[in-house]
Formats: C-alpha cells, sequence, structure tokens
C-alpha cells in the first residue's frame, strides 16, 4: 500500500461527477484524500457526497475564517505529496497558465511547491481552440503534469477530442508518479497475445495465449517512466495507458512489427 496524500482540487464540468469514483480508487491504494471544491464544482457535485468519500472536510471559501484559521491555504498547498486538478477545466487551465489567483483552488496552485497533475476535460472545440493548446504548452513547460484527454462522444453531443480518462486510468496515473522511474529515458518493446494461421476464410490455428502478462509488463515499464511499444496479436484487452500499442494479427505480422520497431 501507498502512503501518500493527494489534495484534489475539483472544478465545474460535467466530469466532475468522476471524481467520486477516482477519490473511492485512490483510497483502495492507500493514498488519502483531502479535496477543494470551486463554487461551479458544486453544481455538478455536492460538497457532502465529497466529504462522505474522503472522510474528510470539503474546502472551498477563501475567505472562510473557520476554515483559514484551522488550517488555510498555504497549508492546504504544503500538506500534499501531489495537487490533482481533476476535472482540469479550459478556464482553470487559463488561469494556471497565467497566475491568475482568483478563489481558494487557484491561490492554492500558485502558492504550491508540490508537483501538480492537470486532467483536461471539456468540449472538443475548447480543447482544440488554440488559446487551450498555449495555455497547455505552457504548463508543460512551467512543469506541471498534464494528462492527455480521450475521444468519443460528449455531453454536450458532439464527438471529439476533450473526454476526460476514465477513473481507473488517472488512479494509474496518479500511483505511477509516486513511483521510481527506474526506466526514465529507456524504450521498453513487449510483444504480448497469440497470433492467427488463417487456413482458409473459415478456419485458423492459434494459440491459447491471453497477453495479460505483456500488457502488465507494459503497464509497468509505463509507470516506471519508460517509453513503451506493445506488440500486440488479437485480444480483448484494454491498452495501457501512455503504452503505443501496435495491433497484428499473424506471427509474420507480429515478425514484421517487433522488427520495425527494433531501432
Amino acid at each position: 500500500m501507498i502512503e501518500k496524500r493527494i489534495l484534489l482540487i475539483v472544478t465545474g464540468g460535467i466530469a466532475a461527477y468522476k471524481s467520486l469514483e477516482l477519490v473511492r480508487l485512490l483510497k483502495r491504494q492507500g493514498i488519502a484524500v483531502r479535496a477543494v471544491m470551486t463554487k461551479s464544482a458544486a453544481e455538478f457535485v455536492t460538497p457532502l457526497s465529497m466529504a462522505v468519500m474522503t472522510e474528510d472536510q470539503v474546502y472551498g471559501h477563501m475567505f472562510d475564517l473557520k476554515e483559514e484559521s484551522e488550517i488555510g491555504h498555504i497549508q492546504l498547498s504544503r500538506q500534499a505529496d501531489l495537487i490533482v486538478v481533476c476535472p482540469a477545466t479550459a478556464n482553470i487551465m487559463a488561469k494556471m497558465a497565467t497566475g491568475i489567483a482568483d478563489d481558494l483552488a487557484t491561490t492554492i496552485l500558485l502558492a504550491t511547491d508540490k508537483p501538480v497533475l492537470a486532467v483536461p476535460a471539456m468540449n472538443v472545440r475548447m480543447w482544440n481552440h488554440p488559446a487551450t493548446q498555449r495555455n497547455l504548452t505552457q504548463l508543460r513547460a512551467d512543469g506541471a503534469h498534464v494528462l492527455g484527454v480521450g475521444q468519443g462522444e460528449q455531453a454536450c453531443g458532439e464527438t471529439g477530442d476533450g473526454r476526460m480518462l476514465e477513473p481507473d486510468e488517472l488512479m494509474q496515473e496518479m500511483v505511477s508518479l509516486f513511483q521510481r522511474k527506474v526506466l526514465q529515458g529507456k524504450q521498453v518493446l513487449v510483444s504480448a497475445g497469440p497470433t492467427y494461421e488463417a487456413i482458409d476464410p473459415v478456419r485458423g490455428i492459434t494459440n491459447r495465449s491471453s497477453g495479460k502478462m505483456g500488457f502488465a509488463l507494459a503497464h509497468a515499464a509505463h509507470q516506471a517512466g519508460a517509453n513503451v511499444t506493445l506488440v500486440a496479436g488479437p485480444v480483448a484487452l484494454t491498452t495501457p495507458y501512455g503504452v503505443k500499442r501496435m495491433d497484428v494479427r499473424s506471427a509474420l505480422e507480429m515478425h514484421a512489427a517487433v522488427m520495425s520497431q527494433l531501432e
């Protein structure tokens, strides 16, 4: 179990509901979570729900005398091992990139000396807007860890980039930040799963490899800091987040894919 502390900053986006599941998963890993919610976040997730999940007080008011006297925004920014902004809306990314501190959440982010992880979630047009992409570049240049986004149907009905990653993927990324990067800068190539040799359009020869060990190795190597390429046979497994995947079918295809990546 990992004995670490995360300060979770929840902002006002429809993906805020996923933050509750994220807290549950983090606590199962032995990670303590304290939450800060913006005013707009409370329109999507109630502070009571978050308090129940974190088993702690939820903070949200910059000028609340009781909150400031008990812990204060400076202490909140100092007591965590990692600060996570989830979801990171286009609005808070813009504030982070320009150093605006106009509420408790943004003041904490400006006052902290701890690692910051941002989990973007927004409409596809907002994500692709030049201003958001500039802010993304600036945040990464400032040292923040900014995850990518998923693709698919969004709450507004549009389809494309901008979906927040799923809680399980986020939990794994957060856990990996606490682990030693013994493979930092290394390139790792993993082959996994069966191959299938067609006899005719109906029949074929294969094996019972599940691919689970190879996928687990790829995931572990990514968590250890490596750039990982996974060459996968026909399996129904989810690609580990952050891993580049190449799908193949036959043994010759797997051989060609592996050889093409060796350099």
